[in-house]
């Protein structure tokens, strides 16, 4: 069987998120671990988030990628490997982590940098994000472009092809959300997000991800990834840093990244981190793919034995 692996994004996030891995895999508390000596009390921060700090982006990004590596070290570890890979935004990172671009500690301290940036380059700025539920991808988008007439708003995601991620500066993001309502959208629901990423706002973050990416050694890439911005492997003319640049202030291609697999061939998909939205997605995008979320230490232990009988 033909199988991806999907890695979540940020707002996937919750507190207790790994704890129960880190008690049953010891693959998974070595990569929590190295996160750990990186970002001091990431792990407590993780598992028990008592002081609310774990929605805070540069939190949030190196403990889902930390998350992240600590289930594709299991899974390795049992023999089960993708023939594709992909993530949903910081996702990315975790994907090509999976492919041997990142090790474990370039992955988490190139999240955390990545985080401290985007939260910077939305500091001050009074900025939000909203899902656009009901509506085709394109109305969304040409709402977008006359409700920017004053402040830019624009779509950061693509997530099915009636579920849409519009952000910018928060007074044109309620105006698009009221023509979206006027259009047919079912609701508009706002995302918790400290910023609008994966618009032109995010325009420092690139900046700063373009030099910090000078003295970061990348891997040769071992296995396909499905990247966000061209929904599409690596192109000859293409470098991971440039896409990864691109990435942060461009819009996530979720739909067509799908839809890529699937005619890829692409017969399951294993989503990695907390929640089941990238399921989802997948679902309501491509039903020739069928998912499989794994979210807690049972998920994995399932997974295991499933592909433990298959190869039997």
């Amino acid at each position: 069987m033909k199988r991806a692996f999907m890695y979540a994004g940020q707002g996937s996030q919750r507190p207790g998120m790994g704890k129960d891995f880190y008690e049953v895999f010891p693959a998974f508390a070595d990569a929590i671990d190295i996160a750990e000596a990186i970002r001091p009390g990431l792990r407590k921060m993780m598992f028990l988030d008592e002081n609310s700090q774990l929605s805070e982006t540069q939190n949030t990004q190196p403990a889902l990628a930390a998350f992240a590596a600590g289930v594709t070290a299991v899974l390795y570890d049992a023999g089960i490997r993708p023939e594709y890979l992909a993530g949903l935004s910081l996702g990315e990172y975790s994907a090509l982590h999976a492919a041997g671009v990142f090790d474990v500690d370039t992955l988490v301290r190139v999240t955390a940098f990545r985080g401290k940036v985007m939260q910077e380059a939305g500091e001050g700025k009074d900025t939000c994000m909203s899902a656009v539920l009901g509506l085709p991808a394109e109305a969304v988008r040409n709402i977008c472009e006359i409700a920017s007439a004053q402040d830019a708003v624009s779509v950061a995601n693509y997530n099915t092809p009636v579920q849409t991620v519009i952000a910018g500066y928060t007074p044109a993001v309620a105006r698009a959300e009221a023509m979206a309502k006027e259009a047919g959208a079912r609701r508009c629901i706002r995302l918790n997000v400290s910023s609008a990423f994966h618009t032109e706002l995010m325009e420092p973050a690139a900046r700063a991800l373009h030099t910090y990416f000078q003295n970061i050694t990348f891997g040769r890439m071992q296995i396909p990834v499905v990247f966000n911005t061209t929904a599409e492997t690596i192109a000859p003319d293409e470098t991971v840093q440039g896409l990864l640049e691109r990435q942060v202030k461009s819009s996530v291609q979720m739909v067509d990244t799908i839809r890529y697999l699937a005619d890829a061939g692409v017969e399951e998909i294993i989503e990695i981190g907390p929640g089941a939205a990238i399921s989802g997605f997948v679902r309501k995008t491509d039903r020739r793919i069928r998912t499989v979320s794994i979210d807690t230490a049972e998920d994995l232990k399932r997974v295991l034995e499933q592909c433990s009988d298959e190869n039997r």
